[in-house]
């Protein structure tokens, strides 16, 4: 769980609403979308809230199947996973709402061909607006963002805090100098990683979102793999919001 607002309050915001409500009448408005076959505005506007409607779902699946499968592998791998699962996914889900939609006016469905450009267009786009806005933070930028927390380390730590842990009365901040115990309430020491973001996996473990390299399964359980090898444990009360967010 983040400690600042809920993610689902903090990407619902006035202007995606007045894109959501006011890009698909426009889309139907403009464009045709195929040049062979006409199709009402009403018919239009439904295939383009489909279109949107399966991009959203497709993206979720695909960032969860690449963060979860594909964490350690080089940047442009991780992108041709993404293409693949987006055209996998997406281009099948987008000709059989296609062949059902016109199939009811009576003209002759697209092929399959006519609809694999917007599954490669989607696929690029989303791999431009990934590269620009969610690129890794390189180590050297995540040690420049020094929380509240540091101050309660030794003068001479440079490293990288990896996460939090309650240990009876006292939290472990694990770092990549080693741990450090500090005297504090869990929930103080988490206020204090601020600005860093990251999320609770369970009541008694915080960790660092850029810390995080991967997810594992033992036993039926759900761990978090840091950078540096640890597994954290994921509970049921926090594994939905880990979901949500993409993590797991």
């Amino acid at each position: 769980m983040r400690v600042t607002l809920s993610p689902i309050h903090a990407e619902i915001t006035l202007r995606r609403v007045i894109a959501a409500l006011a890009f698909p009448p426009l889309l139907a408005s403009a464009f045709q979308p195929f040049p062979a076959i006409d199709l009402s505005f009403a018919q239009r506007l439904v295939f383009w809230i489909g279109v949107l409607s399966l991009a959203l779902c497709v993206a979720r699946i695909a960032r969860k199947v690449t963060h979860t499968y594909f964490a350690d592998a080089h940047f442009s791998w991780r992108d041709t996973a993404l293409v693949l699962v987006i055209l996998g996914l997406f281009v099948p889900s987008l000709w059989l709402l296609s062949y059902l939609l016109i199939t009811v006016t009576g003209q002759q469905a697209p092929g399959f061909l006519s609809v694999a450009p917007y599954g490669a267009l989607f696929a690029t786009g989303l791999v431009l607006v990934r590269e620009h806005s969610q690129t890794e933070p390189s180590e050297e930028e995540v040690a420049s963002v020094a929380p509240r927390l540091a101050k309660r380390l030794p003068d001479t730590f440079k490293g990288q805090i990896y996460r939090l842990t309650v240990r009876d009365h006292a939290v472990e901040v694990v770092t990549s100098e080693g741990i450090f115990t500090i005297r504090s309430r869990f929930t103080d020491a988490i206020a204090e990683m601020e600005p860093v973001p990251g999320h609770c996996t369970h009541r008694s473990h915080w960790v660092v979102d850029a810390a995080i390299a991967g997810t594992e399964r033992q036993s039926g359980k759900t761990f978090v793999r840091l950078k540096n090898g640890d597994l954290v444990p994921v509970s049921r009360k926090y594994k939905p919001m880990l979901e949500q967010d993409g993590i797991l």
